[in-house]
Protein backbone atom coordinates (compact mmCIF):
# COMPACT_ATOMS: atom_id res chain seq x y z
CA UNK A 1 0.00 0.00 0.00
CA UNK A 2 2.85 2.36 0.81
CA UNK A 3 6.51 2.17 -1.39
CA UNK A 4 9.61 4.15 -1.82
CA UNK A 5 12.33 3.53 -3.72
CA UNK A 6 15.39 5.17 -2.73
CA UNK A 7 13.92 8.43 -1.46
CA UNK A 8 15.73 10.91 -0.70
CA UNK A 9 15.43 14.69 0.82
CA UNK A 10 18.29 16.86 1.37
CA UNK A 11 18.26 20.03 2.53
CA UNK A 12 21.32 21.83 1.20
CA UNK A 13 24.09 19.93 1.98
CA UNK A 14 22.00 18.60 5.52
CA UNK A 15 20.74 14.75 3.63
CA UNK A 16 17.43 14.71 6.01
CA UNK A 17 16.09 11.08 4.10
CA UNK A 18 18.69 9.03 2.42
CA UNK A 19 18.04 6.23 0.11
CA UNK A 20 14.44 5.03 1.55
CA UNK A 21 13.03 1.81 0.75
CA UNK A 22 10.05 0.68 2.80
CA UNK A 23 7.19 -1.65 1.90
CA UNK A 24 4.16 -1.34 3.81
CA UNK A 25 1.17 -3.73 3.41
CA UNK A 26 -2.55 -2.89 3.15
CA UNK A 27 -3.91 -3.63 6.43
CA UNK A 28 -0.67 -3.23 8.14
CA UNK A 29 -0.11 -0.90 11.38
CA UNK A 30 3.33 0.35 10.38
CA UNK A 31 6.03 2.05 13.22
CA UNK A 32 7.87 4.23 11.96
CA UNK A 33 10.64 4.94 14.74
CA UNK A 34 13.61 7.06 15.19
CA UNK A 35 15.66 9.75 17.32
CA UNK A 36 15.10 13.39 17.25
CA UNK A 37 15.68 14.45 13.54
CA UNK A 38 16.31 10.72 12.04
CA UNK A 39 14.12 12.09 8.97
CA UNK A 40 10.31 10.60 10.20
CA UNK A 41 8.07 13.92 9.65
CA UNK A 42 9.99 14.45 6.62
CA UNK A 43 9.61 11.38 5.03
CA UNK A 44 5.67 11.63 5.96
CA UNK A 45 5.54 14.51 4.17
CA UNK A 46 7.06 13.76 1.55
CA UNK A 47 4.18 10.81 1.55
CA UNK A 48 1.37 13.52 1.67
CA UNK A 49 2.97 15.57 -0.89
CA UNK A 50 3.89 18.47 1.46
CA UNK A 51 7.87 18.07 0.69
CA UNK A 52 9.08 17.52 -2.82
CA UNK A 53 11.82 14.27 -3.06
CA UNK A 54 15.23 15.57 -3.92
CA UNK A 55 15.70 11.90 -6.06
CA UNK A 56 13.95 8.84 -5.82
CA UNK A 57 10.33 7.62 -5.58
CA UNK A 58 7.05 6.68 -3.64
CA UNK A 59 3.97 4.91 -4.15
CA UNK A 60 0.87 4.55 -2.50
CA UNK A 61 -2.14 2.47 -3.10
CA UNK A 62 0.11 1.53 -6.72
CA UNK A 63 -0.24 5.97 -7.47
CA UNK A 64 2.61 7.40 -8.24
CA UNK A 65 3.24 10.63 -5.67
CA UNK A 66 4.17 12.65 -8.86
CA UNK A 67 1.95 11.41 -10.81
CA UNK A 68 -1.13 11.30 -9.49
CA UNK A 69 -0.89 13.30 -6.18
CA UNK A 70 -4.34 14.83 -5.94
CA UNK A 71 -5.99 11.17 -5.97
CA UNK A 72 -3.61 10.09 -3.29
CA UNK A 73 -4.54 12.91 -0.89
CA UNK A 74 -8.28 12.00 -1.23
CA UNK A 75 -7.30 7.93 0.03
CA UNK A 76 -4.75 9.32 2.37
CA UNK A 77 -5.67 10.45 5.94
CA UNK A 78 -2.30 13.14 7.77
CA UNK A 79 -2.79 14.44 11.04
CA UNK A 80 0.93 16.15 11.96
CA UNK A 81 2.17 16.08 15.33
CA UNK A 82 1.09 20.15 15.49
CA UNK A 83 -1.70 20.68 13.74
CA UNK A 84 -3.05 24.29 13.28
CA UNK A 85 -6.81 24.93 14.01
CA UNK A 86 -9.08 28.05 13.65
CA UNK A 87 -9.66 28.76 17.33
CA UNK A 88 -12.65 30.59 17.16
CA UNK A 89 -14.90 27.21 15.80
CA UNK A 90 -16.24 24.58 17.60
CA UNK A 91 -14.65 21.26 16.94
CA UNK A 92 -17.99 20.06 15.01
CA UNK A 93 -17.63 23.52 12.98
CA UNK A 94 -13.79 22.63 12.61
CA UNK A 95 -15.09 19.38 10.72
CA UNK A 96 -17.94 20.53 8.79
CA UNK A 97 -15.06 22.88 7.37
CA UNK A 98 -12.86 19.37 6.83
CA UNK A 99 -15.42 17.85 5.12
CA UNK A 100 -16.21 20.21 2.84
CA UNK A 101 -12.84 20.59 1.71
CA UNK A 102 -13.59 16.68 0.90
CA UNK A 103 -17.06 17.37 -0.84
CA UNK A 104 -18.76 15.57 1.45
CA UNK A 105 -22.35 16.26 2.60
CA UNK A 106 -23.84 17.76 6.01
CA UNK A 107 -25.48 14.23 6.63
CA UNK A 108 -21.96 12.59 6.37
CA UNK A 109 -19.84 15.26 8.45
CA UNK A 110 -22.37 15.03 11.11
CA UNK A 111 -22.78 11.43 11.39
CA UNK A 112 -19.43 10.17 11.07
CA UNK A 113 -17.83 13.13 12.91
CA UNK A 114 -20.55 12.44 15.77
CA UNK A 115 -19.30 9.18 15.92
CA UNK A 116 -15.34 9.53 15.82
CA UNK A 117 -16.47 12.23 18.84
CA UNK A 118 -18.11 9.54 20.30
CA UNK A 119 -15.29 6.73 20.90
CA UNK A 120 -12.62 9.40 21.66
CA UNK A 121 -14.90 10.41 24.18
CA UNK A 122 -15.49 13.99 22.86
CA UNK A 123 -18.90 14.36 22.47
CA UNK A 124 -19.43 16.76 25.49
CA UNK A 125 -17.20 19.12 24.01
CA UNK A 126 -17.76 19.02 20.62
CA UNK A 127 -19.43 22.66 20.72
CA UNK A 128 -17.12 23.77 22.77
CA UNK A 129 -14.38 26.48 20.87
CA UNK A 130 -11.10 24.66 20.00
CA UNK A 131 -9.51 27.94 22.12
CA UNK A 132 -10.66 25.86 24.70
CA UNK A 133 -9.18 22.40 24.28
CA UNK A 134 -6.37 20.78 25.78
CA UNK A 135 -3.94 19.54 23.74
CA UNK A 136 -4.80 16.09 24.18
CA UNK A 137 -8.64 17.38 23.17
CA UNK A 138 -6.67 18.64 19.97
CA UNK A 139 -4.89 15.62 18.93
CA UNK A 140 -8.14 14.12 19.53
CA UNK A 141 -9.72 16.62 17.06
CA UNK A 142 -6.75 16.41 14.63
CA UNK A 143 -7.32 12.59 14.62
CA UNK A 144 -11.02 12.84 13.74
CA UNK A 145 -10.61 14.77 11.30
CA UNK A 146 -7.88 12.78 9.64
CA UNK A 147 -10.51 9.82 9.32
CA UNK A 148 -13.56 12.37 8.72
CA UNK A 149 -13.39 11.06 4.78
CA UNK A 150 -12.94 7.63 5.21
CA UNK A 151 -9.53 7.00 3.79
CA UNK A 152 -7.73 3.70 2.92
CA UNK A 153 -4.36 4.94 4.69
CA UNK A 154 -3.50 7.10 7.40
CA UNK A 155 -0.09 9.05 7.61
CA UNK A 156 0.30 9.88 10.92
CA UNK A 157 3.26 12.09 13.04
CA UNK A 158 3.02 11.30 16.53
CA UNK A 159 -0.42 11.21 16.96
CA UNK A 160 -0.38 9.95 20.65
CA UNK A 161 1.43 13.27 21.89
CA UNK A 162 -0.48 14.80 24.78
CA UNK A 163 -3.02 12.43 25.26
CA UNK A 164 -3.71 10.47 28.69
CA UNK A 165 -3.83 6.61 29.42
CA UNK A 166 -7.78 6.53 28.16
CA UNK A 167 -7.11 8.86 25.28
CA UNK A 168 -4.29 6.90 23.94
CA UNK A 169 -6.11 3.69 24.74
CA UNK A 170 -9.27 4.77 23.00
CA UNK A 171 -7.09 5.65 19.46
CA UNK A 172 -5.10 3.00 19.81
CA UNK A 173 -8.43 0.59 19.56
CA UNK A 174 -9.69 3.23 16.73
CA UNK A 175 -6.77 2.45 14.62
CA UNK A 176 -7.03 -1.73 15.18
CA UNK A 177 -10.06 -1.17 13.74
CA UNK A 178 -9.10 0.70 11.24
CA UNK A 179 -6.57 -2.20 10.16
CA UNK A 180 -9.28 -4.81 10.68
CA UNK A 181 -11.35 -3.72 7.87
CA UNK A 182 -8.65 -3.19 5.32
CA UNK A 183 -6.88 0.11 6.22
CA UNK A 184 -3.41 0.67 6.39
CA UNK A 185 -1.61 2.84 9.18
CA UNK A 186 1.97 4.75 9.09
CA UNK A 187 2.67 6.18 11.91
CA UNK A 188 5.46 7.63 13.62
CA UNK A 189 5.90 8.11 17.72
CA UNK A 190 8.33 8.30 20.58
CA UNK A 191 6.37 6.31 22.80
CA UNK A 192 7.90 2.80 22.44
CA UNK A 193 5.69 1.04 24.73
CA UNK A 194 2.61 1.70 22.19
CA UNK A 195 4.20 0.93 19.15
CA UNK A 196 5.28 -2.41 20.80
CA UNK A 197 1.58 -3.30 21.85
CA UNK A 198 -0.11 -1.95 18.80
CA UNK A 199 2.23 -2.28 15.45
CA UNK A 200 2.78 -5.49 13.29
CA UNK A 201 5.97 -4.53 12.22
CA UNK A 202 8.00 -1.29 12.83
CA UNK A 203 11.10 0.56 10.62
CA UNK A 204 13.87 2.03 12.60
CA UNK A 205 15.43 5.02 10.78
CA UNK A 206 18.75 6.71 12.09
CA UNK A 207 20.22 9.96 10.48
CA UNK A 208 17.96 9.65 7.40
CA UNK A 209 18.73 5.72 6.97
CA UNK A 210 16.47 2.96 7.32
CA UNK A 211 18.70 0.69 9.66
CA UNK A 212 15.93 -1.89 11.12
CA UNK A 213 12.56 -3.31 9.89
CA UNK A 214 10.30 -6.34 10.75
CA UNK A 215 8.37 -7.20 13.55
CA UNK A 216 9.64 -7.27 16.97
CA UNK A 217 10.81 -10.78 16.86
CA UNK A 218 12.63 -10.05 13.53
CA UNK A 219 14.48 -6.62 15.22
CA UNK A 220 15.35 -9.31 18.06
CA UNK A 221 17.48 -11.22 15.62
CA UNK A 222 18.82 -8.79 13.90
CA UNK A 223 20.28 -7.01 16.93
CA UNK A 224 21.39 -10.42 18.47
CA UNK A 225 18.99 -10.22 21.60
CA UNK A 226 17.35 -12.89 23.82
CA UNK A 227 13.47 -12.81 23.94
CA UNK A 228 13.06 -10.85 26.66
CA UNK A 229 14.43 -7.60 25.03
CA UNK A 230 11.43 -4.78 24.70
CA UNK A 231 11.61 -2.51 21.77
CA UNK A 232 13.12 -0.10 23.87
CA UNK A 233 16.03 -2.33 24.43
CA UNK A 234 16.39 -2.94 20.67
CA UNK A 235 15.92 0.11 19.78
CA UNK A 236 18.89 1.87 22.11
CA UNK A 237 20.75 -0.78 21.13
CA UNK A 238 20.34 -0.50 17.16
CA UNK A 239 20.45 3.88 17.62
CA UNK A 240 23.57 3.58 19.40
CA UNK A 241 21.47 5.27 22.17
CA UNK A 242 22.50 2.11 24.63
CA UNK A 243 25.68 3.99 25.60
CA UNK A 244 23.94 7.41 26.26
CA UNK A 245 21.45 5.29 28.56
CA UNK A 246 24.52 3.46 30.71
CA UNK A 247 26.27 6.85 31.06
CA UNK A 248 23.15 8.52 32.34
CA UNK A 249 22.41 5.76 34.45
CA UNK A 250 26.08 5.49 35.78
CA UNK A 251 25.79 9.07 36.53
CA UNK A 252 22.53 9.23 38.87
CA UNK A 253 24.04 6.69 41.15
Amino acid sequence: MIETQFLTRKFGSHTAVDNLNLLVQPGELFGFLGPNGAGKTTTIRMLIGLLQPTSGTARIANLDLKAHSREIKRLVGFMSEETLFYEKLSGEEFLRFIGGLYGLSDREVSARGREFLRQLDMQDKAASPIQSYSHGMRQKLAFCAAMLHQPSVLLLDEPFSGLDPRGARLMKDMLRDFCRKGGTVLLSTHTLEIAERICDRVGILNRGRLIATGSIQDLRGQAHTDEAATLEDLFLQLTGGREVAEMVATLGE
